[in-house]
């Protein structure tokens, strides 16, 4: 069976997008990002809240994106390459290929994804990922936690929802940035 990860860039605080809705204080650099394209490239499906899924779009649409050096294109490569399944009920249309639009996150066709999969799956969108947490759903978290302090916004990880964890990694990378890869317990 496949897992249910949930991936996410979080600050010190804990948010992933700061007052203003930005995440511009993201400091990736080339060591992260290629760390961000391993991760991508193990999932076959990518679970997408809308928000997140048109901020992603840009790697298949966007051909500059890719253009700008040998990572981007790696990257690009990658996120083309996964399946998407975004969550909305206000998209009428995709712009990427192998994607798809469900109405509703439905608990039971996730399972019979993870189910069927040859490959994990990610979850990602704050919306979305507290709806599988709150199903039980989420089999890992794995964060990349940053060294900013950014003092409120949307946090990272879903509020009003329990879930008990079990350390399985860690990383830290040259600018600051530390991987922290769970496992949800009780899954």
């Amino acid at each position: 069976m496949a897992k249910l990860i949930y991936v996410n860039n979080v600050s010190l605080d804990g948010y992933m997008e700061d007052e203003r809705g930005a995440f511009d204080w993201f400091p990736i650099g080339d060591e992260v990002f290629a760390f961000h394209t391993d991760l991508l490239r193990s999932a076959g499906t990518l679970l997408y809240g809308r928000r997140l899924y048109e901020a992603m779009a840009l790697w298949e649409t966007d051909a500059a994106l890719a253009a700008q050096s040998d990572l981007t294109a790696d990257f690009a490569n990658a996120w083309q390459a996964a399946g998407k399944v975004v969550y909305s009920t206000t998209l009428t249309a995709v712009s990427t290929a192998d994607t798809r639009i469900e109405r509703q996150f439905d608990p039971a066709a996730v399972r019979e994804l993870k189910a069927t999969a040859d490959s994990d799956l990610t979850v990602g969108g704050a919306n979305l990922a507290a709806q599988a947490f709150a199903a039980g759903l989420v089999d890992e978290c794995q964060l990349l936690i940053l060294p900013v302090v950014v003092g409120g916004g949307k946090p990272g990880l879903p509020t009003g929802i329990r879930a008990n964890l079990e350390l399985l990694d860690e990383r830290r990378f040259r600018n600051g940035v530390v991987h922290l890869r769970y496992r949800v317990q009780g899954q």
